[in-house]
């Protein structure tokens, strides 16, 4: 699933969450995905846009689990993007998208869902650059030119961590946000659903090579039968005009719910 990772290489990047310094036990030790029904995992990006307002975009997945060996194997076909961005931008982004919508990308993971691998990656991204390239050749705006400059310059580690990267934040034992003892991190468990809650600081590059404070703060909530992140919220902010208020510059939002 690199839908996610292709929105935010066409915009102007914000630091990912925090690499883990611990041991993931804030995750459950499970990992029982249904194998016995589909499911729908939809990723919900919300970002400011130059003109001040936030431009969302909204990417829909279909997922089928099934045994693999010792380990669990996850198709996952896009079904479409949904964006209330400028008309120019959406063109741009779907376009990109193109060659993934209706094809099933194939991950293996391992048994205790701590590690996800990318079933044929070469041809996957054979079809994306191919697109990319098609799409940059043709293009009059400098944004997909610089998109599918960036794309066909990633080495092979960079694909690979891109298009599992959605995957990695549903498989809690594999996403490397919920890990222990991070600062600002707390747990509370109700019933079989545990709720991880972190807020973390950062910096980003600001005007005349400064730099500016942001917040983020996270919340997932876990299946601990399943070992899936249920959902999760992730919001990033900055600071406002007046002392001690902040500005919401992104959000994303990523649901899991049984499919029909």
């Amino acid at each position: 699933m690199i839908g996610t990772a292709l929105l935010l290489l066409a915009a102007q990047p914000l630091p990912p969450a925090s690499p883990p310094a611990a041991l993931l036990t804030a995750a459950p030790s499970r990992f029982a995905p249904p194998t016995d029904r589909p499911m729908v995992y939809r990723v919900t990006t919300r970002r400011l846009a130059r003109d001040g307002t936030m431009a969302s975009y909204a990417l829909v997945y279909d997922l089928q689990w099934s045994r693999a060996g010792r380990g669990v194997r996850l198709v996952a076909i896009l079904r479409g993007i949904e964006s209330d961005a400028a008309p120019d931008v959406v063109r741009a982004v779907t376009a990109m998208l193109h060659p993934l919508v209706d094809q099933p990308i194939s991950y293996l993971i391992a048994s205790d869902g701590s590690a996800i691998t990318l079933v044929d990656p070469d041809a996957l991204w054979q079809r994306v650059l191919g697109r990319a390239q098609d799409m940059g050749a043709a293009a009059t705006r400098g944004e997909a030119k610089q998109l599918a400059g960036l794309l066909a310059a990633l080495p092979p580690a960079e694909r690979e961590k891109l298009a599992t990267a959605d995957v990695r934040a549903l498989v809690a034992a594999a996403n490397p946000a919920i890990e222990e003892d991070a600062p600002g991190l707390s747990v509370e468990q109700k019933g079989v659903l545990r709720t991880v809650t972190k807020s973390e600081r950062a910096t980003i590059k600001a005007g005349a090579g400064g730099a500016e404070p942001i917040g983020i703060d996270t919340t997932w909530t876990i299946d601990t039968t399943t070992g899936l992140v249920m959902s999760e919220r992730r919001r990033t902010w900055i600071a406002a005009a007046h002392p001690g208020e902040r500005k919401l510059v992104e959000e994303r939002i990523r649901t899991l719910a049984a499919g029909e």
